[in-house]
């Protein structure tokens, strides 16, 4: 098999969730970049970037080479609500780059974040769930559904870090960081109800119990940070109607990520430990790095925005390992990489070229 035929089938099997890679890259360099370490800030932003251009090329090669594939991950609630990553991927990478002077380049980002944030928000639920004819879809639901949640804070952090930038649009951008943020706790609290009823209705076999589930605790993470940077706006109808709601609910929702981490890791354990699944490299790993990256921001921006020295020693802290984890899960894609797709899986090692 030939390199262009294996990219072919990797660009046609490319999972809808593979902006998580965007996203966990883009997360660990502001992470980085809160704590002073410029250098390694910018190395790992670049990753982000040429990941965000690449993953763009293949989506928009999928979408004119494999509708079909792609109709049919829309209509596969297990899988749809992946393509919401594309938003929070975005947002992630413009917040980072209006560090760096980008201001115009986030911009952009974030319209065209939000117009597909508003999009997707409708199309999504309607083919994957509601008018699909597949039954019982609360079978599939998983913690991609939360990613939804995940792309709605997203749009309000880069609402809220804009708005000193654009000073003319000030109010308008408060007002798409509050009404997103409250969208994006409701949503929260019903793609748990939703999760939660599968988990107790259905058997969950350890190789359903997937990375994604983590996305729980970075959609509430992610929360925290959206809070914390309207709490820090300047003052605008919105904002001045929700600061005290925003900031008290954003300390209780840092308190319950905490409180998700325990579970998650037993969870990982009964799974890899107890029975035995395999622990190799798969898109969804993006799924848990994002998480760990969040909770350490969260905990460093509510750590400074609600003076809270304790939280933000704890996000410094977990910070590290989330850069483990990137490091680890970003060179099990380059072998990945290098071994699906550049060089031929179906030659012998040691094997020499016998034909012209």
């Amino acid at each position: 098999m030939d390199i262009s035929t294996r990219m072919r089938d990797s660009v046609r099997a490319l999972s809808p969730g593979y902006f998580a890679f965007v996203m966990a890259a883009g997360i660990v360099s502001i992470g980085l970049h809160l704590e002073g370490h410029s250098v390694a800030s910018t190395a790992v932003l670049v990753v982000a970037a040429v990941g965000y251009a690449v993953l763009v090329v293949l989506s928009l090669w999928r979408l004119i080479a494999f509708r079909h594939d792609m109709r049919a991950d829309m209509a596969d609630s297990g899988r749809a609500f992946g393509f919401f990553t594309f938003i929070a991927g975005s947002n992630v990478l413009g917040i980072r780059l209006m560090t760096e002077g980008w201001h115009s380049t986030a911009a952009v980002l974030l319209v065209v974040a939000a117009v597909t944030w508003l999009v997707l928000g409708y199309v999504i639920p309607w083919t994957a769930v509601l008018g699909t004819t597949q039954r019982p879809v609360l079978a599939k639901a998983n913690g991609t559904w939360f990613v939804w949640v995940v792309a709605s804070e997203s749009v309000a952090i880069a609402a809220a870090t804009l708005q000193p930038v654009y000073r003319d649009f000030e109010r308008l951008l408060a007002a798409v960081a509050v009404f997103t943020w409250g969208v994006g706790l409701f949503l929260y609290a019903a793609a748990g109800i939703f999760v939660a009823a599968r988990l107790l209705q259905y058997p969950l076999r350890p190789t359903e119990l997937t990375a994604p589930y983590w996305v729980s605790m970075g959609a509430c993470s992610i929360t925290v940070v959206a809070g914390s940077r309207i709490v820090e706006m300047a003052d605008a109808p919105m904002v001045e109607a929700t600061r005290g709601l925003i900031a008290g609910l954003a300390v209780v929702i840092w308190a319950f990520a905490t409180w998700l981490f325990p579970p998650l890791i037993a969870a990982g354990w009964w799974r890899h430990r107890t029975h035995r699944v395999p622990l190799t490299y798969d898109s969804s790993l993006w799924s848990i790095v994002f998480p760990l990256g969040m909770y350490a921001v969260a905990g460093i921006y509510l750590g400074r925005a609600d003076e809270l020295p304790l939280v933000g020693m704890v996000g410094s802290v977990e910070l590290w390992v989330a850069v483990v984890a990137w490091v680890l899960v970003f060179a099990g894609m380059l072998h990945r990489i290098w071994t699906r797709v550049l060089r031929d899986p179906t030659r012998t090692p040691g094997a020499t070229d016998t034909g012209a």
